[in-house]
């Protein structure tokens, strides 16, 4: 299946997929369940919290959208975010991340990450290449940006930071939530792992959190195997075993799964999976309207007197307009930030005269969303973490739906104090 369209609806299975809303599998005898437990039988579903077969299916079509050999579904964003790390670094070792990264992200890095022993440096600016090169050390297991940030709209140059990656033998974890598949495939630029919240714009909906982790399966861990022993050394939870040799191919999917999400336990629902799958099936024709409404709004705020600035790449005003016409030809995604003349005071009356954006701490949905993140999802950073990551106190951030566009700019003009 080569078109995206194609893939999008029948990739890992054909037709309405069943919703396998089970705790447990029963085995044809004590080896066939022997087997499945011991990793010889990787067909057998053994317990939900570490496969489910609705649950298989989001993984195969989501791993085949972005171009990865597999993929694992977790209960949430943050928890694929997680995972995807962890699977990574352990107690002693260090990362490297844009600064510029979802508030959540940022304290899970900074403070949750700190207290497993896992210190990471920010980049502040995602641009200077050398800024990534010299925050890297011996003790560094990976580096990890956004495609898009958010709320910024920042665009990661990602071949050039892959390729700072790859110079120190790491690889490149990317968050793709913003753009999703369909406007960009960060596996083809360089990136070795893609993690989603899946919550946003694959699903569509906002009726189910979940998250993804997809393995590009072409780093090589073995090269230098002291620096992974999680993925290269015996494992002996598993007899001794080692992902790396076992598993070619997908050894990062495959510990992930078998000792994190095991482990761990955050475990999609077969219900949200199903979820998830419908709204997948129509990701190219909503992004489609997303991008264009979201086009049209930050040319109409950047024009709007009582605007102070948009920041949105598919401005030509943007410092990454030209980064997002080269890696989002389709798009530059619906998720935009402004800031209001008056600050923060202003951006709360703006918040509260919206009628039709819904004020809501979510991304991605089909309705337009509208936040004010320095007191919501970025209000656990400090002022300068804030700024950092491109929150001022009146920033603004919106999510750019599929209404009618005439309808939205309608609603932010009346907002802003312009006539309804």
């Amino acid at each position: 299946m080569k078109a995206f369209a194609t893939r999008q609806l029948h990739a890992g299975a054909r037709g309405a997929v069943p919703i396998y809303q089970t705790t447990s599998y029963v085995f044809d005898d004590s080896a066939h369940a022997a087997a499945a437990f011991a990793l010889e039988d990787l067909e057998t579903h053994a317990y939900t919290r570490l496969s489910n077969p609705t649950t298989v299916v989001v993984e195969e079509r989501i791993a085949a959208l972005e171009g990865g050999t597999a993929a694992v579904a977790v209960g949430s964003g943050q928890a694929a975010t997680s995972l995807a790390l962890l699977n990574l670094a352990r107690a002693g070792d260090h990362l490297v991340a844009a600064a510029s990264l979802y508030g959540g992200t940022h304290t899970l890095l900074s403070t949750t990450f700190a207290e497993l022993g896992i210190d990471v440096t920010f980049v502040q600016d995602p641009d200077d290449l050398d800024a990534w090169r010299s925050a890297i050390t011996p003790r560094t297991r990976a580096l990890f940006g956004e495609s898009i940030g958010n709320p910024l709209g920042n665009v990661l140059d990602l071949a050039a930071v892959a390729a700072v990656a790859h110079d120190a033998g790491l690889p490149l974890v990317v968050d793709n939530t913003v753009p999703t598949p369909y406007l960009l495939r960060p596996l083809e630029h360089g990136a070795d792992i893609v993690v989603h919240s899946t919550t946003k714009f694959l699903a569509g909906h906002g009726t189910a959190i979940g998250g993804i982790v997809v393995d590009g399966g072409r780093f090589d861990f073995g090269t230098d195997p002291a620096r992974w022993p999680g993925l290269t050394a015996p494992d002996r939870t598993y007899n001794g075993l080692s992902f790396w040799d076992r598993f070619p191919g997908f050894a990062y999917a495959m510990r992930l799964r078998t000792r994190l999400l095991r482990d761990l336990g955050p475990a999609p629902s077969p219900f949200n999976s199903s979820l998830l799958l419908q709204g997948i099936e129509t990701l190219d024709l909503r992004l489609a309207r997303h991008v264009r409404n979201a086009a049209a709004v930050a040319q109409f705020l950047a024009a709007h007197p009582a605007v102070e600035r948009v920041h949105h790449p598919s401005l030509p005003s943007s410092p990454w307009h030209a980064a997002a016409q080269r890696y989002l030809p389709d798009g530059a995604g619906a998720v935009l930030a402004f800031e209001i003349r008056g600050g923060r005071a202003a951006g709360a009356r703006f918040i509260d005269a919206l009628g039709l954006f819904s004020h809501l701490a979510n991304i991605g949905d089909v309705r337009s969303l509208a936040i004010h993140p320095a007191s919501t999802t970025h209000a656990q950073l400090d002022p300068a973490e804030q700024l950092a990551s491109g929150v001022t106190p009146g920033l603004v951030r919106l999510s750019v739906g599929i209404e009618g566009i005439d309808d939205l700019l309608a609603d932010l003009d009346q907002a802003l104090g312009g006539t309804p």
